[in-house]
């Protein structure tokens, strides 16, 4: 929506009606084409982790910033967040020696940890925010999606506060348990649901969410602050495919972006035993 209007954004916001209204358009930015997510291979779980791979080892995880690094990212402090977080605590035992390829892999109840280098994009796009530039860090960062939490863990590492929510009760308790051995003071995870955003700690200098729709929720460009940022995959109305698009908030309204197509596990409402 454009930024010059000064009205407020019609509820829900789909992709076409993010390209601008009775104001100027909104500026819109296609970068560098990026492959979507692919899913795990079929027999992936079925694969066991063999011992003594070394997979705690720093330089492991540095081999892995290194890549990403070589196909684009840039961001300092997202690099040193990726090389701090092991990854292969979050995911299922038998899957931990694919944990540093750049892949995405089942995490249970048709959810997916998503691929190293779509984690690093989004943050980095969030680093490049307003609020985030001016101080240095994410602020307060609500996440849409905790999953098995590793991207909770990485946005801990770059933000003031976090809130992640997360609808499945057995992804929110899995979670819990992995990140409890990490002792992250400044992050905090909810079960409810996502599409609700989280009222009591709003407003949010960053959100970024793990599922993607045919629009965005109201509550989270409400909860979105002024200078902050917002990260998200969405459906495209005419080709149905995901791409990540960037809103940022300012004094006359929402300016957006739209980038690379993604594929995410789609964003649902309500609450999930």
């Amino acid at each position: 929506m454009s930024s010059s209007s000064g009205k407020a954004p019609r509820f829900p916001l789909r992709l076409d009606q993010l390209s601008g209204g009775a104001g100027a358009p909104a500026r819109q930015a296609l970068l560098r084409p990026q492959a979507p997510v692919q899913q795990a291979h079929a027999d992936a779980a079925r694969r066991a982790a063999p011992s003594g791979l070394g997979l705690d080892s720093a330089d492991v995880r540095q081999r892995m910033v290194q890549r990403l690094q070589a196909q684009g990212l840039q961001h300092a402090a997202v690099a040193a967040a990726l090389a701090e977080v092991p990854r292969h605590v979050f995911v299922d035992a038998a899957l931990a020696t694919q944990a540093y390829e750049d892949t995405s892999l089942p995490i249970g109840l048709g959810q997916t940890i998503s691929k190293p280098s779509v984690v690093a994009r989004m943050i980095e796009l969030l680093m490049h925010g307003a609020s985030a530039r001016a101080a240095g860090s994410l602020g307060r960062t609500l996440e849409i999606g905790t999953g098995c939490g590793y991207q909770a863990a990485l946005l801990a590492r770059l933000s003031r506060q976090v809130i992640s929510v997360e609808r499945l009760k057995p992804l929110h308790d899995k979670a819990r348990d992995k990140l409890a051995s990490l002792r992250l003071g400044n992050l905090r995870l909810v079960y409810g649901d996502g599409m609700r955003g989280h009222p009591p700690n709003a407003p949010y200098d960053s959100i970024i969410a793990a599922a993607g729709g045919q629009a965005l929720p109201p509550a989270w460009l409400e909860q979105l602050a002024l200078g902050g940022r917002l990260v998200a995959p969405l459906q495209e109305p005419l080709t149905h495919r995901q791409v990540l698009v960037v809103v940022d908030r300012h004094e006359g309204g929402y300016e957006h972006s739209v980038h690379e197509a993604v594929k995410f596990v789609p964003l649902k409402s309500g609450l999930g035993a």
